[in-house]
This record gives structure tokens, C-alpha cells and sequence, in this order.
């Protein structure tokens, strides 16, 4: 499979807003030249501190690969999409997943989707998959509970929130709403009320074919958050442990998790 397929294939390729429960998302919308009639559309879901922008061209170049159209958005608080409208609590990834991301769908006309989450991100598809129907569910270092080393990346990351140069490259992507969007994620990870969260319930729900994928050096978690997503769920699933990778395994294992996430869409028949 050749990388460059997003510099050779022919897109359109158009970021606007949607109205979404009363508030502004931001989304990006990709369809590529060779997007099979019936295709799935793979809709992006970023990690704490993402957004659109911090996809890079990855969304393009998956898009391409399977021939199916894309959908990037950027949750409330981030990007350029309207701000968070109420302090995070327990229901944060309840309400991501079972109200917004619902809403956004109805809201781009969307009914067959595969969603590839990475970590928060990965954790609201999985909430989503345990409820909704979808064609299938790609997870990229998703968070299933809390363990010690989740604890330690986020106590990193406020550390480096420290750094000019740190808060510099998040403010690229998330201008003026920056320092909330960084507190409400540090802040509810960080928390004594959050210890305890665990969502390994809800995944005995999940019947639809799921893609689990993990860096074996991830700073925010163990192997035992994807153990925990392959005994868990009830449908077809698959893991790929990748080695010396950290925490986004689709930017610092490019090649082989773009193959593994192409292989995988393309087994979901369309």
C-alpha cells in the first residue's frame, strides 16, 4: 500500500459548521475520488487535547485507502467548534457519546458509519457502539478505567502545560479556547471523583465488529486496557499491540496501522 495515495488521489475536501443541539461543531468533510457507491463513512473521533487539525492528513489518506468518504469533527471546547457549556463530571463521556455524537450524525445525514476513536475518542466510540448501530469500531489507544499510568501522563502533561513552547503548538489548534479545553480535560482525569471510573459494563454491549489497537510504549495506559475491550465485548473483534509506539500509534506507526485500518474497513463489506 502505497503512503502517498492522499498526494495522488483527488478529494473534495470541505470544512464548515453544523448546528449540533443548539451550538456550533466544526467538521471536515472528505470525500475522495474513488469512494466506492454504498461505502461507510468513517467518522474521526480526536483524543483529549485534538481537534481536527491534529488528525494531520491521516483522515485523507485512511479515506482513500478504504474509498470511503470521512468525517472529522471537533467535540465542544476544541478547535473551532462552540465552547464546553457546563463543568465535565461522570457523564462526560456518557453524554459525548449517547447525545452529541447521535446528534451530529442526524445533523450530516449520516446512518452507516465505522467510527475510529483515539483515547477519549476511542472511549466515546465504544459507548456509541454499545448502544447505536454502527458498522464497525476502530479504537486507537481507548480508555476503558483509570489506571496509574493514565494518572502519570496527564501529571506529564500538566507539567508541560508549563512550557511556552507546550501551550504555544495546542494554542495553533485551539486559539482562545486553549487553557479551558487543557483544564477541563486535566482537571476531570486528574480528579479523586474520576479514580473510580470504569466503563467495562457497557462493553458486553458491543456486537459489531471492533479493530483494538495500542502502542505497547502508550505513557496514558497499559495492555490491559485493550485486554480489557477484547474480553469484554460480544461481536468479532481484533488487536494489534504496536511496538515502540506511544500513544498515537496512526502518527508514529503510520505504514503499518494506515495497512491494519485498511484491511480491516475493507473486510466490513460495502
Amino acid at each position: 500500500m502505497s503512503d502517498n495515495i492522499f498526494a495522488t488521489a483527488s478529494f473534495h475536501d470541505e470544512v464548515s459548521h453544523v448546528v449540533v443541539l443548539g451550538r456550533m461543531i466544526a467538521i471536515r468533510q472528505i470525500v475522495p475520488e474513488n469512494a466506492k457507491i454504498g461505502a461507510p463513512t468513517l467518522v474521526f473521533l480526536h483524543e483529549g487535547l485534538g481537534c481536527i487539525g491534529m488528525w494531520k492528513d491521516y483522515p485523507g489518506v485512511l479515506a482513500a485507502a478504504a474509498g470511503c468518504p470521512a468525517l472529522v469533527y471537533d467535540r465542544f471546547g476544541h478547535g473551532d467548534s462552540s465552547p464546553e457549556d457546563k463543568d465535565r463530571d461522570l457523564s462526560f463521556f456518557e453524554v459525548e457519546a449517547h447525545h452529541i455524537l447521535p446528534a451530529l450524525h442526524s445533523a450530516c445525514g449520516l446512518s452507516d458509519v465505522i467510527l475510529i476513536g483515539h483515547s477519549d475518542g476511542g472511549t466515546i466510540a465504544l459507548l456509541h457502539a454499545a448502544r447505536r448501530p454502527v458498522r464497525g469500531v476502530i479504537t486507537e489507544a481507548a480508555h476503558v478505567f483509570v489506571e496509574p499510568e493514565s494518572l502519570a501522563g496527564v501529571k506529564a502533561a500538566k507539567q508541560a502545560w508549563l512550557d511556552e513552547g507546550f501551550r504555544s503548538r495546542l494554542e495553533r489548534y485551539h486559539g482562545d479556547q486553549t487553557a479551558a479545553m487543557f483544564g477541563a480535560w486535566s482537571n476531570m482525569w486528574s480528579a479523586s471523583w474520576f479514580r473510580n471510573w470504569n466503563i467495562e459494563p457497557s462493553l458486553i454491549e458491543i456486537t459489531c465488529p471492533l479493530l483494538a489497537i495500542q502502542g505497547a510504549d502508550d505513557e496514558y495506559g497499559t495492555e490491559a486496557q485493550i485486554q480489557a475491550i477484547v474480553n469484554g465485548v460480544r461481536g468479532p473483534v481484533d488487536d494489534m499491540i504496536v511496538p515502540a509506539c506511544g500513544h498515537a500509534p496512526h502518527l508514529e506507526a503510520r505504514k503499518v496501522v494506515l495497512e491494519r485500518m485498511t484491511s480491516f474497513i475493507r473486510s466490513l463489506s460495502y
